[in-house]
C-alpha cells in the first residue's frame, strides 16, 4: 500500500516524512515517452527521475554499433540518482522502453535534499548499490547462461514494472536488450509459445504462464530480486 499524497515509487515511499518534504517542493510529473532519452552517456544531466510505472532500459554501447542492456529500472528506481550525487555525468544510455510517468526535479534540487539529509543519501547510494548488483549479474547471466534462461528472467523482470501480462515489444528489440540475434529470440520465443508459456504477436508479447517462465528463467532473476529487498526493500 502506497503512502498517502505520495507518487508511486517505491524510494519515494520508503522516505520518512521530514525527508520527504525536503523533495516535495521540487517535484513535478512528467509523462515517459517510449524511446526518449532521460540520460545519455558521457553528457550531463540536467534532471533526475523517480519513475510510478513503465521501464526505463540503461544500455552501453560498443564499438562496433551493438547496444547492450545492463539493468531495468521501474517503479523501484531512481534514473540519474548516483550521477547526481557523483559527478552529474551519466555513465550510461537511459532510454524510456515502456512508456510511464514519473516524478522529476532538477539535479541541484536532488543534490541540495541530499546534502541537508544523510538518511537521503544512504537511501540513494543503497538503491546505486542494488543497481550495481543488478548490473552484475546481468553480465553473468549473459555470458554464461542459455538464451531460453536469459529471455525468460528478462520478460520477468519486464512483468514487475509494467502492471501487466502483455509486454509491447517486438523480438528485434528484445534481442537488442539480452545481447543476440533476432533468429536466436525467436526459436526460444516460438519454443516458449508452443509450450504455452507466451504468447506473441507482432509488437507485443504476453505472458501467459508467469510460473512455469520462473522456472525456465535462470537464478539471476531471484539473485537480482533478493539484491533489491536486502538493500532497499521489496518491490511495491
Amino acid at each position: 500500500m502506497t503512502t498517502s499524497g505520495r507518487p508511486p515509487n517505491q524510494l519515494l515511499q520508503l522516505l520518512d516524512a521530514l525527508d520527504f518534504d525536503l523533495l516535495r517542493p521540487h517535484l513535478a510529473t512528467v509523462e515517459m515517452v517510449k524511446k526518449s532519452v532521460l540520460g545519455e552517456a558521457g553528457a550531463a544531466l540536467r534532471h533526475v527521475h523517480f519513475p510510478h510505472g513503465g521501464a526505463v532500459s540503461i544500455t552501453v554501447g560498443l564499438s562496433e554499433g551493438q547496444m547492450i542492456e545492463v539493468a531495468m529500472l521501474g517503479r523501484d528506481s531512481v534514473v540519474g540518482g548516483g550521477a547526481a550525487l557523483a559527478d552529474g555525468i551519466a555513465p550510461a544510455d537511459a532510454v524510456v522502453l515502456f512508456p510511464g510517468t514519473a516524478s522529476v526535479l532538477e539535479i541541484a534540487a536532488f543534490r541540495a535534499v541530499a546534502a541537508a539529509s544523510a538518511r537521503f543519501r544512504k537511501l540513494m547510494i543503497r538503491h546505486e548499490q542494488s543497481l550495481l548488483a543488478h548490473a552484475q549479474q546481468s553480465l553473468v547471466c549473459n555470458t554464461h547462461h542459455p538464451v531460453e534462461a536469459r529471455l525468460a528472467r528478462w520478460l520477468l523482470r519486464a512483468r514487475d514494472l509494467s502492471d501487466g501480462e502483455i509486454l509491447p515489444l517486438t523480438q528485434e528489440a528484445l534481442a537488442q536488450m539480452i545481447g543476440v540475434r533476432r533468429n536466436a529470440v525467436s526459436l526460444v520465443a516460438h519454443a516458449l509459445q508452443q509450450a504455452g508459456i507466451i504468447h506473441y504477436s507482432r509488437g507485443q508479447i504476453e505472458i501467459v504462464d508467469q510460473q512455469t517462465l520462473q522456472t525456465t528463467s535462470c537464478e539471476c532473476y531471484a539473485a537480482v530480486k533478493a539484491h533489491q529487498l536486502r538493500l532497499v526493500g521489496a518491490v511495491s
